[in-house]
C-alpha cells in the first residue's frame, strides 16, 4: 500500500456568509500557512467534496491539510448550510 501524495498547500472550502471562514483565513495568513481556496457559493458542485470529507455535512470551513488530515471548522465550530 502506498501513501497518497501530499499537497504542497492546504485546500480550504469556504462560503462568504461564514464568519469562521474569515477567521481561519486570517489565522493561516498570520501563521504563514499556504492554502488554495474553493468558494462553494461560486462552485456549488464542490459541496459533494465537502460532504465526502465531513461524513455528509454541508459545513464550512473545511480544510484538507498538506499531510492529508481534515480540519472541520475553527476549533470544531463552523457554519452549517
Amino acid at each position: 500500500m502506498t501513501k497518497a501524495a501530499t499537497r504542497r498547500k492546504a485546500l480550504m472550502y469556504t462560503h462568504p456568509e461564514c464568519g469562521y471562514c474569515s477567521i481561519l483565513k486570517e489565522e493561516f495568513e498570520r501563521d504563514g500557512i499556504a492554502y488554495d481556496e474553493i468558494d462553494v457559493s461560486k462552485q456549488p458542485e464542490k459541496w459533494a467534496e465537502v460532504q465526502k470529507l465531513t461524513g455528509g455535512d454541508k459545513i464550512t470551513p473545511v480544510t484538507l491539510m498538506p499531510d492529508g488530515t481534515v480540519r472541520i471548522g475553527v476549533n470544531g465550530i463552523g457554519c452549517a448550510f
